[in-house]
């Protein structure tokens, strides 16, 4: 494996070392080496993680693309999936954890603190190839990140990404005043 480094910064970000985590971060570093970058200072590379799994702080951390720049997409789909993509000529690579990949026989039956322990010592000395599965995919590269106005909710007053209010009775409500409003009228 390589930078140790990145590694030990990457677990001091999440605050410990587990598979999900190494998942992230090895997938991180596969993408960006297909895709030939170094880590996003802006919104020049994009990750859709397809998980909400420890992975994506490895993602977050190793690449530099986050949910606040809007170039880390989270499409929970409970994959263990990453798609890498350079703006610059749309190319886009996908990681994906092999089903599999990391279980053993025996496994189910360790307490879990044991059983995190074997599966992350085991995925340190696999290989990408034996780990992931990787392949360019044509896809339509996500559109920049798009700001907004700011409404004021006419329920509790804060205020709201105008794309994300509703409109009650002609005024703009949040998303989580609209759920109370409408529970209310059923």
């Amino acid at each position: 494996m390589q930078n140790d480094d990145l590694l030990e910064q990457t677990i001091a970000f999440h605050g410990h070392f587990c598979p999900g985590l190494l998942t992230g971060y090895r997938a991180a570093l596969i993408g960006l080496r297909a895709l030939g970058v170094k880590r996003a200072r802006d919104e020049e590379l994009v990750t859709i993680a397809e998980t909400d799994n420890c992975g994506v702080d490895a993602i977050q951390y190793v690449t530099g693309c986050t949910l606040g720049k809007g170039n880390l997409i989270l499409r929970d789909w409970g994959k263990t999936v990453y798609t890498f993509g350079r703006r610059s000529d749309n190319r886009m690579v996908r990681v994906a954890l092999r089903y599999g990949a990391t279980a053993r026989e025996g496994d189910e039956d360790l307490p879990d603190a044991e059983r995190r322990e074997r599966v992350r010592d085991r995925m340190m000395a696999m290989s990408d190839d034996e780990l992931y599965d990787v392949r360019w995919v044509d896809a339509p590269m996500p559109g920049p990140a798009r700001l907004f106005g700011t409404a004021r909710c006419s329920q509790c007053g804060e205020g709201v990404m105008e794309a994300r209010a509703h409109l009650h009775d002609g005024q703009p409500v949040c998303p989580e005043c609209y759920g109370e409003v409408y529970t209310r009228r059923m």
